[in-house]
């Protein structure tokens, strides 16, 4: 059943503020919030969203902000792209639900096709889906479980993969993600990553001291899987030292042991290759996505082996909103968008252009431009004495924000700003939002 489209006037793709930010609508809105809404659901910005488009975010009060976040890296394609929208509004004139385990749907078996497809997976796949990233680690560490028959997991220091008690287990950050929340759950450990810019250790050297920490404090007769982000995500946008995730997963090949490759944050052509792993070098066993996978609608995946994923009994993967129709049907489109809009080519153009920018405003003060694709990444730090600078990190997003940009932090140490844009940004929009960060940054 075709449903058209409600026609409107696109969103004008320029950076406006009006007189106050917040202005009165946004402020209304905010006094509601706090009313309504617990304290520990923190914003950003204090600006309440009205409208998105492309590169733009428009607020209730009609400030129009550039979007260097992507809603933290899922509107990849754009908040609101024409082949999303249609495809959702017509799943919703069809159904909105019935729950794959109880009726299945084609959306379900198709999104499971196509993620088996582009996954950097050789041989036979399946993939289960559910809602959010948390939870797709959680089934990827239940599966990796249950195919080994071994309990322990290993995860890296900088890492972040989600909120939910075994992933709070797993994610390194205290605050704000694991601070007063314990206890957590057992069997995951830590071992050392690589972080070249604060470790100064090559691929080889990083990659010994973590296999010698996963054999010494571990056992491979105890460890189901080893889990990495290909580029920490909320760890800082860290690119692996070369060689590093190769050696690590040659050692879980050898040792039986699983590699489970977090493409949560990196994933769907964020890094300029559908995901990272691909440009890493690596072939994980098991795979988590979410985020940029359904262009804002509620949609994760585990994908692996066919041999791994299928040891799971009958009934023990699933979820009553997993896999739901209208985030099916979104994610089909995502797909297509991404293939027809030479989104992959985009996400490299961004790189080039983030890259160019700071190279021609450099300042002492950053101490890397790193990242791939449109996942990129400054880190601040003290230029006497190369330590984390914090305080300059924050100061650059705030006045960088005051000016109309949506502007993100991360990193352990709270150092790091990322640049998350929209793949369609346009070139101009973006080359301004950067202006206004190197403004922010020149007047810290």
């Amino acid at each position: 059943m075709a449903v058209p489209t409600q026609t409107r006037p696109p969103l004008e793709q320029s950076r406006h503020l009006t007189d106050a930010m917040p202005g009165p609508q946004s402020q209304a809105l905010a006094e509601r919030q706090k009313a309504a809404v617990p304290a520990g659901v923190a914003a950003t910005m204090p600006v309440f969203a009205a409208r998105a488009e492309g590169g733009i975010i428009e607020d209730v009060d009609g400030n129009r902000l550039i979007d260097l976040g992507a809603g933290i890296a899922v509107t990849s394609v754009g908040a609101s792209h024409p082949k999303v929208v249609q495809a959702v509004q017509e799943q919703v004139a069809s159904f909105t639900h019935t729950c794959f385990m109880v009726t299945p749907y084609e959306g379900y078996v198709a999104v499971a096709e196509k993620l088996g497809e582009k996954a950097p997976l050789s041989g036979e796949t399946r993939t289960a889906l559910f809602n959010s990233g948390a939870e797709a680690v959680e089934n990827a560490v239940k599966v990796a479980r249950a195919f080994t028959g071994k309990q322990a997991v290993a995860a890296f220091d900088h890492a972040y993969h989600g909120r939910t008690t075994l992933t709070m287990a797993l994610t390194a950050k205290s605050m704000p993600y694991k601070h007063s929340f314990g206890p957590f759950a057992p069997e995951v450990y830590r071992v050392p990553g690589s972080y070249p810019l604060r470790d100064g250790l090559d691929g080889a050297t990083a990659a010994r001291h973590a296999i010698s920490a996963l054999e010494k404090q571990i056992g491979a007769d105890n460890l189901a899987a080893v889990i990495m982000e290909p580029i920490q995500g909320e760890g800082g946008f860290i690119v692996p030292a070369q060689g590093f995730l190769p050696a690590i997963v040659d050692w879980c090949r050898a040792n039986d042991v699983l590699f489970i490759a977090d493409e949560v944050q990196s994933g769907f052509a964020r890094t300029g290759t559908w995901f990272a792993s691909e440009t890493e070098g690596i072939e994980p066993d098991l795979m988590t996505t979410a985020k940029g996978i359904a262009g804002g609608m509620p949609l994760s995946a585990v994908t692996g082996r066919a041999e791994i994923m299928d040891a799971v009994h009958p009934g023990g993967l699933g979820g009553t909103y997993g896999g739901n129709p209208v985030a099916c049907a979104a994610a089909l489109a995502v797909l297509e968008a991404i293939e027809e809009d030479g989104l992959l080519g985009r996400a490299q153009m961004i790189e080039r252009v983030i890259r160019e920018h700071f190279e021609r405003h450099l300042d002492e003060r950053i101490g890397e431009i790193r990242g791939r694709g449109a996942m990129m990444a400054l880190e601040f730090v003290d230029p006497a004495t190369g330590e984390p600078d914090a305080a300059l990190t924050g100061a650059v997003a705030a006045a960088a924000r005051r000016a109309g940009v949506v502007l993100l932090t991360c990193g352990t140490y709270g150092n790091v700003v990322r640049f998350l844009p929209p793949l369609v940004i346009s070139e101009e929009l973006l080359r301004e939002g950067l202006g206004v960060v190197s403004e922010a940054l020149a007047a810290a």
